[in-house]
């Protein structure tokens, strides 16, 4: 993997941990850089899943699939840290 391959994991990692965060509805009392990280690690799981499924990530342009793959891992992530977080908070 190149640097310029990591860096365009890391955007990409971002627009999905972005966009996951407003799937999920409701109030996600979770900071903006631990949305991030869900939305890389989202990312990488995502594109695992596509390609174990054979949702073809090797298409000229934009793969509408894997992204699609990746938004959904992704507010799975956020949902399950917002309300982790959620737990804790009010037992304090």
């Amino acid at each position: 993997m190149t640097v310029t391959g990591i860096i365009t994991a890391l955007i990409v990692g971002l627009i999905v941990g972005a966009l996951g965060r407003l799937v999920v509805p409701g109030r996600q009392n979770i900071p903006i850089w631990l949305t991030m990280v869900i939305g890389v690690v989202a990312a990488l799981i995502g594109t695992f899943i596509a390609n174990a499924v054979g949702i073809a990530t090797d298409t000229p342009g934009v793969d509408w699939g894997e992204l699609v793959v990746q938004v959904i891992v992704a507010a799975l992530g956020v949902a399950l840290v917002a309300g982790f977080a959620g737990r804790g908070r009010r037992a304090l």
